[in-house]
C-alpha cells in the first residue's frame, strides 16, 4: 500500500513540477536569447539550464525550509525578487545586444535568466518545498527525486529539440524572436512583481 501511494505521490509531483516549469512557455524565451550561437552550443545551454534548475530545485528540496527561516525571507519577497530580476533580463531582450556582449554572458545565460528564475522560480521552489514537507519513507523520497529529474529531462529534451526552429528562421527571426521574448519576459516580471508586493500586504 505505501508503495501505491509512493507512485502516486511521485506522479502528482511530476505533474505539477511539469506544468509550473512549464517548458513549451520556456521555449520561445530560450530561443531569444540563443544569438547566432551553434548549434552544439544552443544544445549544451538547453542542458545547462536544466541542469540549472535541476540544481536549483534539489537545494530548495533539501535545505528549502532552513534557508528561509534563516535568512528570514518570506515568499513574496522571493516572488518580487524574481520579478526584478527577469524584468532586468526582459529590457535587455527589447533593447538588443551585440554579439560582444553576447559573448560574453554566453556561460551565464544558462545560470541566469534560463535556470532561473524562469524555470527554477519562485512558483517551482515553494512546490517543491511543500513536496518534501510530505515526504515520508525512502519509497516517497524516492518517487520524489524520481519526479523532480523526470521532469528536468522533459525540459532539456524540449529546449534541445527548439533550438532546430533557429536554423529555420534565420538571424532575422531571431531578433524578432527575441523581440517576443523580452515581451513575454517582461509580463511574467511583471505578474510575478506584483504577486509579491500582493503578498508583502
Amino acid at each position: 500500500m505505501s508503495d501505491v501511494n509512493a507512485i502516486t505521490f511521485g506522479l502528482q509531483a511530476f505533474v505539477t513540477l511539469v506544468v509550473i516549469l512549464d517548458p513549451p512557455g520556456a521555449t520561445p524565451i530560450f530561443l531569444g536569447v540563443l544569438g547566432n550561437r551553434t548549434r552544439a552550443q544552443r544544445t549544451l545551454l538547453a542542458w545547462q539550464a536544466a541542469a540549472t534548475s535541476l540544481f536549483v530545485i534539489t537545494i530548495f528540496a533539501l535545505f528549502g525550509q532552513f534557508i528561509v527561516n534563516y535568512l528570514d525571507i518570506s515568499m513574496p519577497a522571493l516572488q518580487g525578487a524574481g520579478g526584478l530580476l527577469l524584468l532586468l533580463v526582459s529590457l535587455d531582450l527589447l533593447k538588443g545586444h551585440d554579439s560582444a556582449s553576447s559573448n560574453d554572458i554566453e556561460k551565464n545565460l544558462a545560470l541566469v535568466p534560463l535556470g532561473t528564475p524562469l524555470l527554477a522560480g519562485p512558483g517551482a521552489i515553494v512546490t517543491i518545498m511543500l513536496f518534501a514537507q510530505e515526504v515520508e519513507g525512502s519509497a516517497m523520497t524516492t518517487a520524489l527525486a524520481l519526479a523532480v529529474i523526470g521532469a528536468h529531462l522533459i525540459i532539456g529534451v524540449t529546449l534541445m529539440f527548439s533550438t532546430h526552429v533557429v536554423s529555420l528562421i534565420r538571424e532575422s527571426g531571431v531578433m524578432l524572436l527575441a523581440k517576443v521574448a523580452g515581451l513575454l519576459t517582461a509580463a511574467i516580471a511583471f505578474e510575478m512583481l506584483m504577486s509579491g508586493i500582493k503578498g508583502l500586504f
